[in-house]
């Protein structure tokens, strides 16, 4: 990417992932320009650049995909439906007719297309590590539909990779459990764990490997430490980042719900060995960084796509 400017179509800019990747974007000198339809996004994510160009759209209107912009050399696909896991009618439009509009707006500009895919789709049963040519087997609304959507990606024809993700987190995050924690702790309200195990990746960490995929890379990538942690380790990591002392909250361990999972951890050595990234990050670290984060601009809701969580 080196010498090239990249005009750059973000897709759900205004969300986590979308965000961090236009701020790197925007601060390497490229083109940006950001959709979002503000559901679980905050306007105030996208950052403010000259470079930079915010759409208050949704993908789901081809009017907005088609004629508000200059074509991209490359789609970063980061909008989707999770918030309630009922819903299966909006995750079916956004994740699969959302996404395939999308891959048209790639196909009529020849653009890259990079896809951010949930691991869950390896279904409730996975054997760890996961390799990327397991079998999927996707239960739930969220899965299911992003798990089409990928496969809509696959056929299309387009350039395209897609990164199957751990559990993302740092600033700007609202779903999962270290917002949750963050919130209950600083409310005083009890906390819940659930007594299962997941990999977690800083947000730069995966950054690093999604700009480095706008022009390396064919299909799909895990993006992964290759290590899981306790859920009861991050809750502590939350609550040290806090200065809060063991004795002043005790959390409560509750089963895994029907559609949880003991452990869910991809493998990533395809990842390192083609484009020979690893995270960096340590996990104290990142937590850290991400409990300043919530503590400047707060925590008001938090999202999960599982069932039985508190």
């Amino acid at each position: 990417m080196e010498g090239s400017t990249l005009r750059v179509l973000i897709t759900g800019a205004a969300g986590f992932i979308g965000s961090h990747l236009a701020d790197w974007f925007l601060r390497n000198g490229h083109e940006v320009i950001g959709i979002d339809n503000l559901t679980t996004g905050r306007r105030e994510n996208f950052p403010e650049h000259p470079q930079g160009t915010f759409i208050r759209g949704d993908i789901l209107d081809t009017v907005t995909m088609k004629f508000q912009y200059q074509p991209a050399d490359v789609i970063y696909h980061c909008a989707a439906s999770y918030r309630d896991r009922t819903n299966w009618e909006n995750d079916g439009l956004t994740n699969v007719l959302g996404t395939i509009n999308v891959i048209r707006e790639a196909q009529r500009t020849a653009a890259k297309l990079i896809y951010f895919q949930t691991s869950l789709c390896y279904g409730p049963n996975p054997i760890s590590p996961i390799k990327v040519d397991a079998a999927l087997n996707p239960h739930g609304s969220y899965a299911v539909s992003k798990t089409a959507g990928e496969a809509f990606i696959r056929d299309s024809g387009v350039e395209w990779v897609s990164l199957r993700l751990a559990n993302i987190y740092g600033p700007r995050n609202l779903s999962g459990p270290i917002p949750t924690f963050y919130q209950r702790l600083t409310e005083g309200a009890e906390v819940t764990i659930v007594d299962s195990r997941r990999d977690f990746i800083y947000i730069d960490d995966l950054v690093r490997v999604a700009t480095q995929v706008a022009t390396a890379g064919r299909g799909i990538y895990h993006v992964s430490s290759g290590t899981d942690t306790q859920i009861l380790s991050i809750y502590q990591a939350v609550r040290n980042a806090l200065k809060i002392d063991d004795s002043e909250s005790t959390p409560v361990v509750q089963p895994r719900g029907s559609d949880d999972v003991e452990t869910i951890l991809l493998d990533p050595m395809e990842t390192y060995q083609e484009l020979g990234w690893t995270a960096r990050t340590p996990l104290v670290t990142g937590v850290h960084e991400a409990v300043k984060w919530y503590q400047a601009h707060g925590v008001t809701e938090t999202y999960t796509h599982l069932g039985g969580v508190k």
